[in-house]
């Protein structure tokens, strides 16, 4: 049984509703493809905002797609203390009580009360990669990660299961420097 697992890097983006896509591109704005990325239908979009906090503000953020049912921004907690906002680290999704920020568009500004978090690392894995990884949903692992002089394991990884999703950990650019992750980086589970 492996207990190997790809590591990718997962940079500043927002997700957006369609509304909050038409106020930012105009009337009838779609996302438009650009990349697409390792989890099942998700994908980079040639639209970006600009991300506005009370400190900074931080241009030209890409916009992952598809739409979702909430506006949501992720960014690592040196982009939060850059904006000069207190993002919480949450799983994906959670986002009552987070940080608040504008976001800018060529067409109009949203301004959000909540939504910016520091995404809590985690590995997506389909049931069958979580069986053969011997964890289960919800389940808090910790991963050990070589690399030539920064080797570290993580802890407080949380798996998430879904037939959805593709087997991969995403950790953001803070987590990625600090284990000196380049190319491709695999961690092994060490519960």
């Amino acid at each position: 049984m492996s207990n190997k697992v790809l590591v990718e890097t997962s940079a500043r983006h927002v997700h957006v509703t369609q509304q909050d896509l038409e106020t930012l591109f105009g009337k009838g704005a779609a996302l438009t493809p650009k990349k697409d990325l390792s989890q099942p239908g998700q994908f980079a979009c040639t639209e970006r905002v600009d991300i506005v906090g009370p400190k900074k503000t931080i241009s030209g953020v890409t916009i992952l797609g598809p739409v979702r049912s909430a506006t949501q921004v992720e960014v690592s907690l040196t982009d939060a203390r850059t904006l000069g906002v207190s993002a919480p680290v949450r799983e994906s999704g959670d986002i009552a009580g987070s940080a608040p920020c504008k976001l800018v568009g060529p067409c109009g500004e949203v301004e959000l009360s909540e939504g910016v978090i520091a995404a809590k690392r985690h590995i997506h894995a389909t049931p069958e990669d979580a069986q053969s990884l011997g964890v289960a949903d919800k389940e808090i692992v910790k991963v050990k990660i070589d690399t030539n002089g920064r080797s570290l394991i993580f802890d407080d990884v949380v798996v998430r299961v879904s037939p959805n999703f593709a087997l991969a950990m995403h950790i953001d650019t803070d987590e990625s420097n600090a284990a000196g992750c380049a190319g491709e980086v695999y961690g092994e589970i060490v519960k």
